[in-house]
């Protein structure tokens, strides 16, 4: 086969990919373990989504390249229910047919006659999957290049000759009657190696035993040459005492397929090693079949089975990667039924702005009947906007915005359509995540101990293709000292280039935010959860931090400003 042996869905053929896998915790932070059972109710399927969205690239070709898949699968939806069709009947032969028979089973020619339609469903399947790959409404590469592959498995594997040799097969089980066996014999009429003559449709007529041996050795009775006519007597040979003989030959008649001489000719002779116990014992005749039988029986099997490796070992390998996109493009489709904005992402080179137009929280949206309470936003990731540090009030949507922006770059690194009215990236080689720790985890360094150690471990791991997104870091100690750690960790990530979203509750941070980027090529800057008369409106803006005048709204809603206190408490001693 010309190129890759192996064939993926998720990146070009003969492209050479890096990948860096999520951390669990991560991964956990975004939301991406719930939404993959949001996606899948099935448990492996969940399992194989898990794994695809985990490892991430940063090779816009590779965003691509699966944007395009997922298209196709997406706006085709009669082509994605048949290949749905056709590789439940794939993975069921893979599963339950002749191809999950143990190494350590005896091979048994029945076996393998009577799996001989499963040998045929294969080759339909690739057949079906030719055809249906064919559609010229199919515009992505990956899809037509795996009918290209899919192609060369064809050739390559002969598959036209194995078609005409399986019609041949083609014979209800109950024609099978009898098999003629032909054994060579040395000087001393010992026999040598024996195979099978035909397989017929009619039973041999016993005769007696006398006239059947005068018949076939009397006088001139010796035929020359190898060729039978059919004048032939039948003698029963005694079973062994365990039956094998009539046992296999009973069983071999119950299964399946006739009329296979056309592949069994190829190898249908075995021969009788000298030593092994069978030269001499016409009495073991029943165990010389049994080998030969066996013999035969995995000449066959080996030669069927380099078709269904190649058809079920290669092209079933892509199935999950396939069942990745459908699910995906079902569970899409159902959330625009409902009305949420979902949109194919473009991936751009490394270095060039990353422009988020009307996006949302992905995991946000599940919980919503429709897209009339979400909020959506814009975001630029730029040289002027690297490093952005959001502020605004409690329970205001600072985590929720951090969290949709790395299900931004997620999804649309994963291949499918992300929420937002458009999204133009540059791809991140990771995402990593600093939420705050579980209880548990912070037993042994306490909170801010455990905190510092966990940035470190991140600042060291990440390149200028990363993302970052902290939420509430160093929040656990006094102001004066999380700061103080702040200040710096912002002014090192600014040396990496790293894109970084930080939400927290120092306004300080951000009111400070040009000074760090005073002598850095890229800049930190302010982003605030602007609110709206003490309300909160869950929309971004680059903006000073508006912390004070928040916090004056709410002490005004709420009467707990000094004037309106002390007038409170002056009011009950003027009414008496």
């Amino acid at each position: 086969m010309s190129g890759d042996k192996k064939f993926s869905l998720l990146f070009p053929r003969g492209t050479k990919v890096d990948f860096k896998k999520l951390e669990n915790s991560t991964f956990h932070d975004l939301g991406l373990d719930l939404i993959c059972k949001e996606v899948t109710s099935e448990p492996k399927e969940q399992i194989v989504i898990a794994d695809i969205l985990s490892n991430m690239t940063a090779d816009p070709a590779v965003a691509n390249y699966r944007q395009d898949v997922f298209e196709d699968l997406k706006n085709l939806p009669d082509v994605r229910a048949k290949l749905v069709e056709l590789f439940d009947k794939i993975e069921f032969n893979k599963q339950y047919g002749v191809i999950k028979k143990s190494k350590d089973e005896v091979e048994g020619l029945w076996f393998l006659m009577h799996h001989l339609n499963q040998y045929r469903d294969y080759i339909t399947c690739v057949d079906a999957l030719k055809e249906c790959l064919s559609d010229e409404r199919i515009k992505s590469d990956g899809l037509k290049d795996y009918k290209a592959y899919i192609d060369e498995i064809y050739e390559d594997a002969h598959f036209h000759e194995l078609k005409k040799d399986l019609e041949k097969l083609n014979i209800e089980t109950s024609e099978i009657q009898s098999v003629t066996i032909g054994m060579n014999l040395n000087q001393r009429l010992e026999a040598t190696s024996m195979g099978i003559i035909s397989v017929n449709n009619k039973q041999f007529k016993k005769s007696g035993i006398v006239s059947n041996f005068a018949d076939s050795i009397g006088g001139d009775k010796i035929k020359e040459g190898t060729e039978w006519n059919g004048e032939m007597h039948y003698r029963q040979v005694d079973a062994a005492k365990d039956g094998s003989f009539s046992r296999i030959m009973n069983n071999y008649a119950k299964y399946t397929a006739a009329n296979a001489n056309p592949i069994m000719r190829n190898a249908t002779v075995t021969s009788i090693t000298a030593g092994d116990g069978l030269t001499n014992t016409p009495a073991q005749f029943d165990t010389i079949l049994n080998k030969m039988l066996d013999t035969m029986a995995k000449n066959l099997r080996r030669t069927l089975d380099k078709y269904s490796d190649m058809a079920i070992g290669n092209i079933a390998d892509v199935i999950p990667e396939f069942v990745y996109y459908i699910r995906f493009a079902e569970f899409m489709i159902g959330l625009e039924k409902k009305g949420f904005k979902l949109t194919k992402a473009k991936a751009v080179e490394g270095g060039a702005p990353t422009d988020a137009k009307g996006f949302y929280n992905f995991k946000l949206a599940l919980s919503l009947a429709g897209p009339g309470e979400l909020v959506v936003n814009d975001l630029t990731f730029d040289d002027a906007h690297t490093i952005y540090i959001l502020t605004g009030a409690n329970r205001g949507g600072k985590t929720t915005a951090t969290q949709g922006v790395g299900l931004l770059f997620a999804l649309a690194q994963g291949g499918v359509y992300v929420p937002a009215d458009s999204f133009e990236f540059a791809p991140v080689d990771c995402i990593y995540t600093h939420f705050p720790a579980d209880e548990d985890k912070t037993l042994d360094l306490g909170r801010l101990g455990e905190e510092c150690v966990r940035f470190k471990e991140i600042f060291t791991s990440v390149t200028s293709d990363s993302l970052i997104l902290m939420n509430e870091t160093f929040s656990t100690t006094s102001f004066e000292e999380g700061y103080y750690i702040a200040c710096d960790s912002v002014k090192a990530l600014l040396t990496k280039n790293v894109r970084t979203i930080y939400n927290t509750h120092m306004h300080k941070l951000g009111t400070d935010a040009e000074e760090f980027s005073r002598d850095n090529k890229v800049k930190a800057s302010s982003l605030i959860v602007k609110s709206e008369g003490g309300k909160r409106s869950f929309k971004l803006e680059v903006a000073p931090p508006e912390g004070s005048s928040y916090a004056a709204d709410i002490a005004k809603k709420y009467g707990v400003t000094y004037e309106m206190l002390m007038d409170n408490s002056k009011a009950p001693s003027e009414e008496t």
